[in-house]
């Protein structure tokens, strides 16, 4: 499986909820976050909290602690495990951030599983306290993407990955998540592409209104049990696929050594008030 590369969303994909809504819920400053979330930009909001939760006397491990006790389906980690075991090249493409996330994944075991992380910058500072970042400072620097939030356009990223497989001689892409963030990403994958949207979230509903639009094959998921059955099964059919194009190449090459015959090889929610991606 070294030429599939399989993209995850990290919240309400890989685990069942939103992690930052998570984090301020559990450690008791919802209040506080709903009145300043109309006021400021999502990530300015949540190093915001940081710092609030900081000055509560909130510890790093206090918001590690939390993060370890995020529910997660029992297949995803299997799942992961199984596609990482058949060789397959995983990564994430999340507007969480670092921390939470490899937090989590390191809590899980599974933090090996995954060649790249594509996610908002966070570090603790002299302090103790956890800052975070926006993917991209979108003052000095906007993406430019109208389907987006500022601060991350998940399409330029899968785009930027679909060059770097090129050069790797990797083909073949399977991309899921569940926000309206991850519609961008989808319009950005090609015909032998998969996309997996979670079935009733955002990206779901934007697909089924612009199926047109979707160059990818597209199979919906509801929870980890399908979303296990569902990857594997498609990991499982283009193996058989490349598979049966290399034997179809091998014998024409064989049949036909004595001529040149070019073979054309086919390419192939928390409170609606929070709800952000």
């Amino acid at each position: 499986m070294a030429g599939i590369v399989v993209v995850f969303d990290f919240d309400k994909t890989i685990i069942e909820l939103d992690s930052d809504n998570w984090v301020v819920d559990e450690l008791g400053a919802t209040d506080l976050f709903n009145q300043l979330l109309p006021t400021m930009p999502w990530n300015s909001l949540m190093d915001m909290m940081m710092k609030e939760l900081h000055a509560q006397g909130k510890t790093i491990e206090d918001i590690k602690e939390v993060l370890r006790k995020a529910p997660i389906h029992p297949r995803i980690v299997a799942a992961i495990r199984k596609a990482h075991a058949l060789g397959c090249d995983l990564r994430i493409v999340s507007d969480a951030n670092m921390f939470f996330i490899e937090t989590i994944l390191d809590h899980l075991c599974i933090r090996n599983c995954f060649s790249e992380i594509n996610s908002n910058p966070s570090y603790v500072d002299e302090h103790g306290r956890l800052r975070i970042s926006p993917y991209v400072d979108f003052h000095s620097s906007p993406h430019g993407c109208s389907l987006c939030p500022p601060n991350m356009c998940k399409g330029m990223i899968i785009e930027r990955i679909q060059a770097s497989l090129a050069n790797e001689g990797k083909q073949r892409m399977i991309y899921l998540g569940d926000g309206s963030g991850d519609f961008c990403p989808s319009l950005k994958l090609h015909e032998k592409d998969f996309v997996m949207p979670r079935k009733n979230f955002p990206v779901w509903d934007l697909i089924c209104e612009n199926r047109g639009l979707v160059k990818a094959e597209i199979h919906e998921w509801t929870d980890g049990e399908e979303l296990e059955h569902v990857m594997l099964g498609l990991i499982d059919k283009i193996s058989i696929e490349e598979s049966d194009n290399s034997n179809t190449v091998q014998f024409l090459s064989i049949d036909c050594k004595f001529e040149t015959i070019p073979i054309a090889v086919h390419e192939a929610l928390p409170p609606v008030l929070r709800v952000h991606r």
